[in-house]
């Protein structure tokens, strides 16, 4: 009897990474596109000026937007694409207020609207507790 001397494979441990990379990249592409596409809350059209930003650390902010009839919106709490009433600004705030008293608060307006609505939302916001509010621009 011939015996044949077998031939022992060695064992590859290598992984072909390039696949992988070339998704990770493809998923960063479509991230890096998309990102800048998402807004947050209701289109308005800020005014322009030149200011250094505000620095939230850890805090984020409240935001509550006028739009150009003067409807007003606020992004916590239920849809923020729905407008609300003064009342219910004014309520929303004061508890977001009483359980953060450092919560910053925001105002954007649309550059459209009067400049009553700004001043009554501004009013809504110090009868709900705020000490400052901050004015969003681009």
């Amino acid at each position: 009897m011939i015996r044949r001397a077998k031939k022992r494979r060695k064992l590859n441990a290598e992984i072909n990474v390039v696949p992988y990379i070339d998704v990770m990249m493809v998923l960063l592409v479509i991230f890096m596109i998309t990102a800048p596409m998402l807004t947050q809350g209701v289109d308005v059209d800020l005014p322009q000026a030149s200011s250094d930003p505000v620095d939230t650390q850890d805090n984020e902010p409240v935001i509550v937007t006028v739009d150009k009839e003067g409807q007003f919106y606020i992004d916590v709490g239920g849809d923020p694409l729905a407008p609300v009433s003064a009342d219910e600004i004014e309520t929303r705030i004061s508890k977001i207020l009483n359980n953060n008293p450092k919560k910053l608060l925001l105002v954007r307006g649309d550059k459209g609207v009067d400049y009553e609505s700004v001043v009554q939302l501004m009013t809504l916001l110090q009868r709900a507790g705020a000490d400052s509010v901050g004015l969003v621009t681009e």
